[in-house]
């Protein structure tokens, strides 16, 4: 039952992220055992624990990978809470959405645009919210040439906005499949890294765990550009020459969200009637759909169905 400011949900659907692939497969340390994953979760409130205000029993809310944060270690009392050094996240430190009920506090449950679908708005509460604070994270101008490097879940969203943004999209994917999306959703190029030419690229966003990427995209953005890293884990970076980093180019990651990421992310995704595409699968079917999420065979986003 749910605890004073939480609210309990009976989940209707949760979308797979590589995180989840990070933590199924040891790549990220554990917590605690046994954990249940997931944090693209949409669920119906079932209930509510004493003091809740923002939520009522019925109302469908969606629940993203920030659970929790202290609000009083240093990064948050400089408003940088995804940072926050006793940080909670669903389906690490608390139990997901891979599941039919969860307990969430209030503040980290949030309303949906009714015209998604539980399947279709669920990449949104990840994908489309990292996708979006890197996108910001790579200062990539309006108008402006953008490199995309990978093409899932949050790549076939954040290309969205860059097109609304008017910027010139390059989408490096080893997939063709997710070339072809990439192309039907406004790409001006698609190929392999290695084709990419040098100096073409104002910003760029890395979603592949892959640091072999890293060099490649430095090589192709120009002077004084910026290569963000969306994910949370990521294969060794090789050794490169220090040209690649010098006349200001900049690297930086992009780690976790705030509350503000994903309010801002919902509002943008129902104003621009963000499309997300999405392959269903059933609860039951999750290690399949995993697997096909790690082969990189899903077009757009993998979302388990909650019957």
């Amino acid at each position: 039952m749910p605890q004073a400011g939480e609210v309990l949900l009976r989940i209707r659907a949760c979308g797979l992220c590589h995180t989840d692939l990070h933590i199924v497969e040891g790549e990220l340390p554990l917590p605690r055992r046994p954990l249940t994953p997931g944090h693209q979760v949409v669920g119906i409130v079932e209930s509510t624990g004493a003091g809740v205000t923002r939520h009522a029993k019925g109302e469908r809310v969606g629940v993203p990978w920030l659970y929790g944060t202290c609000g009083n270690c240093p990064p948050c009392r400089k408003g940088r809470e995804n940072l926050c050094d006793n940080g909670r996240f669903t389906g690490y430190h608390a139990d997901g959405g891979f599941a039919e009920y969860m307990v969430v506090p209030e503040d980290s449950a949030y309303a949906l645009p009714d015209a998604y679908s539980d399947a279709a708005a669920a990449p949104l509460l990840c994908a489309g919210v990292i996708g979006y604070r890197a996108l910001r994270l790579s200062g990539v101008p309006k108008g402006g040439r953008l490199g995309l490097f990978g093409f899932g879940a949050s790549a076939h969203i954040a290309i969205q906005i860059a097109r609304h943004w008017d910027c010139r999209v390059y989408v490096s994917t080893r997939s063709r499949v997710h070339r072809e999306l990439a192309e039907a959703l406004g790409a001006h190029w698609t190929g392999l890294p290695t084709e990419l030419p040098e100096g073409e690229l104002e910003s760029a966003v890395i979603f592949a765990p892959a640091g072999e990427l890293v060099p490649a995209a430095l090589r192709a953005t120009e002077k004084g550009g910026t290569v963000a890293l969306a994910g949370i884990h990521m294969s060794p970076i090789p050794s490169m020459p220090y040209a690649l980093l010098y006349q200001e180019r900049t690297l930086r990651s992009v780690a976790n969200s705030t509350h503000e990421d994903v309010r801002e992310l919902i509002s943008v995704a129902a104003a621009l009637a963000i499309h997300t595409e999405v392959e269903t699968f059933s609860l039951e079917d999750a290690n399949r759909a995993l697997a096909k999420l790690k082969a990189s065979q899903i077009r757009g986003s993998g979302v388990l169905l909650v019957e």
